[in-house]
């Protein structure tokens, strides 16, 4: 029985596979960019010129490098046989999303989703473990 634990951020995932007694750890960066939003006044005077702001197509590019980051997870847990994932903030929750749309056959292979912090390797590696064991 082949075991998948991810534990995912938005930069990174890390994927444990348990296979018997056999582990294998990998990690997957997202090349996901972060934008900061520069705009408002150019001038300290009221009612000066506006910068305007195209947020919808930093947004819209941040959701196709999403879709490419996760394309890259399905394929390394394609061949999983129960997985769970981890991580902080909504990277996870997006991801369990994306595959009950997308990748039914994957998702009904997910056992849970839970929120976790940072961690160390050793840690979420030991997480992943432990959850399995129960």
């Amino acid at each position: 029985m082949r075991q998948i634990g991810i534990w995912m951020d938005m930069r990174n995932a890390h994927i444990l596979t348990i296979d018997g007694q056999n582990e294998k750890l990998k990690k997957i960066s997202s090349n996901i960019e972060t934008f900061h939003v520069h705009g408002g006044s150019g001038t300290r005077f009221k009612g000066g010129p506006q910068d305007v702001v195209q947020d919808s197509r930093y947004l819209e590019r941040e959701k196709h490098q999403f879709k490419e980051y996760s394309k890259e997870i399905v394929n390394e847990i394609s061949k999983g046989d129960t997985i769970i994932i981890f991580g902080p903030a909504e990277a996870g929750m997006r991801f369990n999303i994306l595959l009950h749309k997308k990748y039914k056959d994957i998702a009904e292979k997910v056992e849970e989703v839970l929120k976790a912090d940072s961690m160390t390797d050793n840690q979420k590696s030991a997480l992943i473990r432990d959850h399995f064991k129960n």
